[in-house]
């Protein structure tokens, strides 16, 4: 193809933006994300009775102020708030200030409760729960040229990649704190520093409670030599192409985004201390009472896959307490039954 048919060359976090959220870009599209992929809200409502459970922990370390503020980043269709809003304890509920933050337009169907809003409020009190939000935020892609010169990866619309300019600045600062190449020919990283602002700017909406990320993550001990730029469309992981015909994602440096008393646990942990665990319900029940043997035979295989190790169980959480313990890691509280 021509430059003409393929656009010009830009770095990917500008080629990314417009292929996501541009108009007519793909988180733009009626289908929304859970068209292409299919995120802990989709696997089991499991998850959103989790994050309710959370949201009360939340409220009882704020002493259960008139109004709690629950904010949803990127809520795709309002699936997670809609599903924790119904979750919740009525008492509980009635006093919860329900926001989704999505660029999209507001499904028709959408609970009335909730308000739909391209960016969060500030001065909020409560939860802000962003899950797979960080991984959408275009990042600046590196790779280390043969004479060992960190450069900024072009592209164009047709994903074709070539080398530009050194990495310099801010951006060269990020990779030899977080994510250091060694001069490895080849080696590439994606620059976590847009997102370590995205994250800061969300959790300064809140004056108290909780923030908290979930995403796919690695930290200092664990960076890939290559890193993770990839695609996804209809199911399938594919070539990340910036003409807006698939999702653009790359995991999260969650090490990097944390502000100072942040925590960092695995799905895994988290929803086991929010009481999920998969374990399977005693064999004798199918004998006394196989109906409600069945019921939990299913919520057990749900929170088993929420919760599996080399699967979602592996994602990371990054729990940010702002003017509170951290209810998560502390774990206070017992589960409420669901």
């Amino acid at each position: 193809m021509t430059a003409e048919a393929t656009g010009e060359w830009h770095g990917w976090r500008t080629a990314a933006e417009a292929a996501l959220y541009a108009p007519g870009g793909f988180y733009r599209r009626p289908e929304g994300p859970a068209g292409h992929f299919r995120t802990s809200v989709h696997a089991s409502p499991l998850f959103a009775r989790a994050v309710a459970e959370l949201l009360c922990r939340v409220d009882e370390a704020l002493g259960r102020p008139p109004a709690l503020d629950l904010v949803d980043m990127a809520a795709g269709r309002g699936e997670l708030i809609t599903g924790v809003l119904g979750a919740l304890p009525a008492e509980v509920a009635a006093r919860t200030r329900a926001y989704a933050i999505e660029i999209a337009d507001r499904p028709d169907a959408l609970d009335h409760r909730i308000e739909w809003l391209p960016e969060p409020p500030s001065r909020m009190t409560g939860l802000l729960f962003a899950n797979e939000w960080l991984d959408n935020v275009p990042v600046e892609i590196a790779e280390v040229d043969p004479a060992g010169v960190a450069r900024r990866v072009l592209v164009r619309r047709d994903g074709t990649e070539r080398l530009g300019e050194p990495v310099a600045g801010a951006e060269a600062e990020w990779l030899e704190r977080w994510w250091p190449l060694g001069g490895v020919a080849g080696a590439r990283a994606e620059i976590g520093l847009p997102r370590d602002e995205a994250w800061a700017a969300a959790v300064a909406t809140l004056d108290r409670g909780l923030a908290v990320a979930v995403d796919y993550a690695h930290t200092s001990a664990t960076r890939p030599p290559f890193g993770t730029l990839t695609g996804f469309r209809e199911g399938r992981e594919t070539t990340p192409v910036p003409d807006g015909s698939c999702d653009i994602t790359a995991h999260v440096a969650l090490d990097a985004c944390a502000r100072p008393g942040a925590a960092l646990l695995t799905q895994r942990a988290a929803l086991h201390t929010l009481g999920l665990t998969g374990t399977r319900p005693p064999l004798e029940l199918a004998s006394t009472s196989p109906a409600e043997y069945v019921r939990a035979l299913a919520t057990a295989g749900q929170a088993a896959e929420l919760t599996a190790t080399g699967g979602l169980g592996d994602f990371g959480w990054l729990i940010q307490p702002v003017g509170i313990p951290n209810v998560l890691v502390q774990g206070q509280g017992a589960a409420r039954p669901h």
